[in-house]
């Protein structure tokens, strides 16, 4: 793995991704990164955890309520 230099950047500090590392990450500039704190450290993903977990939750609730769903779909 590649290291990253923290930099200036205007009143703030930042990192420079290398357009190889946008391209494994799948963003582009303007796009979101979550930082996210695991056992191994702190891990940069365009994936949201939090609306994953939604998501999961939703699921199950659409496969234990699919009935109900049905009824309320008509």
């Amino acid at each position: 793995m590649k290291s990253l230099k923290i930099t200036t950047v205007g009143n703030s500090v930042g990192i420079i991704l290398s357009q190889e590392l946008l391209a494994k990450l799948r963003v582009r500039k303007g796009d979101t990164l979550y930082a996210v704190e695991t056992p191994n450290g702190i891990e940069l993903s365009p994936y949201d955890p939090d609306f994953a977990g939604q998501i999961e939750a939703a699921e199950e609730i659409m496969r234990e309520d699919r009935d109900v769903l049905k009824k309320l779909a008509k």
